[in-house]
């Protein structure tokens, strides 16, 4: 296996990693004196490394690798979850005022001071597994494929080296590290992929030139409103289904909900989290185009734009479009999206380890006892990580690799309904809320139980008569708004069934409980231009929603 890097992109891609390690270590001298130091960065945050954090943890090498590679197949019909950037907003809107008057370290936390200890264990364990099962896993599988391929090594030392440089500086420096690294790697990431997009662009023609080059061949490329019947991407699947997942990874995953709680207050908190909705739009530029760039280039030059598979549409750009010394930083960009989505999971998993599990069941501990926990249990959380790699290598890209993506429109809609109906109605209890999450959890292995059972069937097209099979194969991201729908009926139903909450208790923790005093604090906590910048975020969703129209 032979590099695509020439001798200036090793030098440029030299510098980088110094620049690195050069922040990580300038992190390591600031030390981390009690939790709030190691995993919330002392709360003492500003809102640009906020917004450039959340982006960098949404961005993983399987992100950049797989969005591309859907825009080569399939076209626009994905931008859909890009558009999201209205969900961040209702993290700093609507859900962030509610975290932050609880004092939460982490979500599982807000929900036992919303409802009880028993959703807050639920959550915390369900998370963990979830992470290491899937985010750590299928992020050190697709970036040991990229820095295999970018540096000519062997699969296995690109992954496990990856795995040990992100977990180390993730280990001493806690979500301060994280995070600053996270801002250097987002603005190395941003520069190299605009780069690519540009060029590609040149290449094909031009804007005018793409789309006639594509719908040619593939009339509905630049149309995201699929019909509701398409057996991949229905627009109400896409819209309304992606909004419920949406909410869930935004608004209530540790894993992005974490960055927003670094902020000493809710005023930056939100402006971080209205940064970070405007880099959320970036993907459809700077990955999802560069996709469809590879597949009209494929059909205006065969013979010099060969791609294999859809999933190395951007390598191939990367490869062939690049002058010596940007493919250096390129590779460097495709490597911090890896590091930083796996230094964000890194960290989420000790945070919830140490404070929503050990941390309940030894309360006494001291503050340096729990410092060290948490750096262990982030250790244990990259060994595990390095022991998964060879399950990953042989299932990867197979089936198994589908339903790791697709589990996400299974677990987020009755953790959705929990948070959403908690903070909106006062009157959800805490029996309403673990019969929620329970009873989403069984419907969650019922789904992929009967999926798995008609693999074979599922792949072969063979249509199977009855109820389970019918069940099984219901498109995922409809299956999320059945399954919200479920979970909303449950909360509900078991609500009314219950007594009353104890309000008191719960004072400020959802709408129907906040004080006056609380609602003048938060109509003083934003400005006009935080309310301008917010509309005009959404005026931009809209206009692409309506430009993507076929």
């Amino acid at each position: 296996m032979t590099s695509v890097l020439e001798e200036l992109d090793w030098i440029v891609l030299g510098i980088y990693f110094i620049a690195l390690v050069g922040v990580a270590v300038w992190v390591f001298t600031q030390r981390n004196k009690n939790t709030e130091d190691y995993f919330l960065a002392g709360r003492n945050v500003g809102w640009f490394v906020i917004g450039t954090s959340i982006f960098a943890s949404n961005i993983g090498s399987e992100h950049v690798v797989g969005l591309a590679g859907t825009g080569f197949e399939s076209g626009t019909p994905m931008a859909h979850y890009e558009l999201h950037a209205w969900i961040v907003l209702l993290l700093g809107w609507l859900f962030l005022p509610f975290y932050f008057r609880s004092g939460a370290f982490t979500t599982p936390e807000f929900l036992e001071k919303r409802f009880d200890s028993r959703s807050r264990w639920f959550l915390s364990i369900f998370s963990l597994l979830a992470y290491i099962l899937t985010k750590v896993s299928i992020t050190i599988y697709a970036g040991g494929i990229v820095v295999s391929e970018l540096l000519g090594i062997p699969f296995w030392y690109g992954a496990i080296g990856i795995v040990l440089f992100t977990g180390a500086y993730t280990v001493i420096g806690g979500l301060k590290a994280v995070i600053y690294t996270e801002t250097l790697q987002t603005i190395v990431l941003i520069f190299g992929s605009v780069i690519i997009t540009f060029l590609g662009l040149y290449e094909v023609g031009g804007w005018e030139q793409l789309r006639e080059t594509v719908t040619t061949v593939s009339p509905d490329h630049f149309d995201m409103w699929r019909p509701m019947s398409d057996p991949d991407f229905p627009w109400t699947g896409m819209l309304i289904g992606g909004t419920i997942v949406g909410i869930w990874y935004w608004c209530t995953d540790q894993y992005i909900v974490q960055r927003t709680l670094a902020a000493n207050n809710i005023t930056i908190a939100r402006r971080g989290a209205i940064f970070g909705a405007y880099l959320k739009l970036l993907p459809i530029l700077i990955f999802l185009i560069p996709g469809i760039i590879a597949y009209a280039l494929t059909l205006q030059q065969p013979d010099t734009y060969i791609v294999e598979r859809a999933d190395r549409a951007f390598p191939m750009l990367v490869k062939t479009l690049l002058p010596v010394g940007i493919k250096g930083l390129v590779a460097g960009g495709l490597m911090a999206a890896l590091m930083s989505s796996l230094a964000s999971v890194f960290n989420s998993c000790s945070t919830i380890f140490t404070i929503d599990i050990y941390k309940k069941i030894k309360p006494d501990m001291s503050e340096k006892s729990l410092l060290n926990i948490g750096k262990i249990a982030t250790a244990i959380i990259v060994i595990l990580g390095v022991v998964w790699i060879p399950i990953m290598e042989n299932i990867g890209g197979g089936v198994m690799y589908q339903y790791l993506q697709n589990v996400q429109s299974y677990i987020a809609p009755p953790v959705t309904a929990v948070f959403l109906l908690g903070i909106l109605w006062k009157r959800v209890t805490s029996d309403a809320a673990i019969a929620t999450l329970i009873c989403g959890l069984i419907l969650l292995l019922l789904r992929l139980g009967s999926e798995i059972y008609f693999q074979e069937e599922i792949l072969s097209g063979v249509i199977v008569p009855g109820a389970i099979f019918a069940f099984a194969t219901i498109n995922f991201a409809h299956m999320a708004i059945y399954m919200f729908i479920f979970s909303v009926f449950i909360c509900v139903g078991v609500s009314l069934m219950s007594t009353l909450p104890n309000y008191s208790t719960i004072e400020g923790l959802s709408f129907g409980t906040m004080t006056h005093e609380m609602r003048h604090e938060f109509q003083n906590s934003f400005n006009r231009t935080d309310m301008i910048l917010s509309i005009v975020l959404i005026g931009l969703v809209v206009s692409v929603l309506l430009y993507f129209t076929g």
